[in-house]
C-alpha cells in the first residue's frame, strides 16, 4: 500500500501523527510546539551531501535534544579516503532553532572549531563551511550553491508501533545541481552542475529508543538527464508507504519495497545488491569508501556505516519504460542507533 498524504498539520492536538503516508512536496506542516513528547526524545537535523566525481562533501547540523552536532566530512574517492570533524554540543534542547520547514528558514551555527551556514536564496540554497583545523590542520572551507528548480521530492510521515506520540517526518530532495569551490588542505576543488549534484536529508521527529535503518541515495546525470533515487527501510511502521522513489527530469516515480543485500562481515569489499518487490529497482553497488563511526556508551550506542560507491543496474519508470544506470556515484548505509 502506498498512501499519499493530504495537506494539513503533521500532528493532531494530542501530539500524534495525523496521517501516515508519502508525498511529492511538503504538504504537512511540522510545528515543534505540537509535539507531545519530552525534549530529550525530539530529533531534528539537516544533512547535505554533494558528490562530484573524485571528491565530495557532507555537512550536518543536528539538534537531538540532549546533544547537538556540527559536522563536516571530506570524501576523496581517488585515494580513497575520508576525513571528518565533528563538534558535540551538550543539552541543546531545541535551542539551535532548526527551521520547521525544509523550504524556509536559514541555519547559521558558529563554533570556534567549525562554522556552518545553510541559507535559502532565490532558486536554491547556499552552503558555507569554515573549519580551520579540519583533518589535523589541513583546513576545510568554501561555499556551494545548490540550484533547486521546480521538482518533486521524497516526503514521508512514519509512525512507530506501540508509541503513539513517536513519529518521523522526513524529506529527501535529490538532484540539486551544485556550483562552487571547496578548499581542502590548500587545494581548491570545483563543483559544477555537469558533474556535481547534492541531496538534502531533512528530518524532524520523535524517535523510539532502539532503531536500525537502511538508506541509499544517488543524484547525477543519466543520458544527460537529471536522475536520482531515494531508497530505504527499517525505521518505524512503513505499512502506509515506503520511502522508495526514483527521480527523472524533476518528476517522481514511486516504488514499492526495496531490499538491501549486504555481504556478511564487510561494508567496503564485495559488491552489494538491491532488489525490489515490484521488479522496478535492480542494482549492484561497488563500494569505494566506508565512512564508518562507532560509539558505545551502553545506554547510548551508534554504529554507522555510510558506504560510498557506484550503482549499476536499471529502474522501471511509471510508464513502464526501463532506464539503464551505469556507475552512478552515490551511497548506501546501515545505521544502528540507541539514543
Amino acid at each position: 500500500m502506498q498512501r499519499e498524504l493530504t495537506a494539513g498539520n503533521l500532528l493532531d492536538d494530542k501530539g500524534r501523527l495525523a496521517e501516515a503516508g508519502w508525498a511529492r512536496s511538503e504538504l504537512r506542516r511540522y510545528r515543534r510546539a505540537d509535539i507531545g513528547a519530552p525534549w530529550y526524545r525530539i530529533k531534528e537535523w539537516d544533512y547535505y551531501c554533494i558528490l562530484s566525481g573524485d571528491y565530495g562533501i557532507a555537512l550536518t547540523v543536528a539538534d537531538n535534544g540532549y546533544m547537538g552536532l556540527l559536522s563536516a566530512s571530506w570524501l576523496d574517492f581517488a585515494a580513497p579516503d575520508t576525513f571528518t570533524e565533528s563538534v558535540i554540543l551538550p543539552f541543546t534542547r531545541g535551542r539551535m532553532r532548526l527551521p520547521e520547514s525544509a523550504d524556509a528558514g536559514d541555519i547559521v551555527q558558529t563554533h570556534p572549531k567549525i562554522s556552518l551556514a545553510f541559507r535559502h536564496e532565490n532558486g536554491g540554497r547556499r552552503l558555507t563551511v569554515d573549519c580551520p583545523d579540519f583533518a589535523r590542520g589541513r583546513g576545510l572551507s568554501g561555499e556551494i550553491r545548490l540550484d533547486q528548480p521546480e521538482m518533486d521530492r521524497m516526503v514521508i510521515a512514519t509512525p512507530f508501533p506501540k508509541a503513539p506520540r513517536a513519529f518521523y517526518y522526513n524529506q529527501k530532495i535529490n538532484c540539486l545541481p551544485a556550483t562552487g569551490e571547496i578548499e581542502f588542505d590548500g587545494k581548491r576543488h570545483v563543483f559544477a552542475p555537469s558533474t556535481a549534484a547534492g541531496v538534502l536529508d531533512w528530518g524532524r521527529g520523535v524517535w523510539t529508543y532502539d532503531n536500525t535503518w537502511y538508506w541509499g541515495s544517488a543524484s547525477g546525470l543519466v543520458g544527460g538527464r537529471p536522475f536520482g533515487f531515494n531508497i530505504g527501510y527499517g525505521f518505524g511502521d512503513t505499512s502506509a508507504a515506503s520511502e522508495n522513489m526514483v527521480f527523472l527530469d524533476g518528476r517522481a516515480h514511486k516504488l514499492g519495497e526495496v531490499t538491501f543485500h549486504i555481504p556478511a562481515g564487510t561494508y567496503d569489499g564485495a559488491p552489494w545488491s538491491f532488489t525490489s518487490d515490484d521488479g522496478r529497482f535492480e542494482m549492484t553497488f561497488e563500494p569505494v569508501i566506508d565512512r564508518s563511526a562507532a560509539m558505545d556508551l551502553k545506554i547510548l550506542r551508534s554504529i554507522q556505516h555510510q558506504v560510498f560507491g557506484h550503482f549499476t543496474g536499471f529502474v522501471v519508470l511509471d510508464d513502464g519504460s526501463k532506464l539503464a544506470v551505469e556507475r552512478l556515484l552515490g551511497f548506501a548505509e546501515e545505521v544502528e542507533n540507541r539514543w
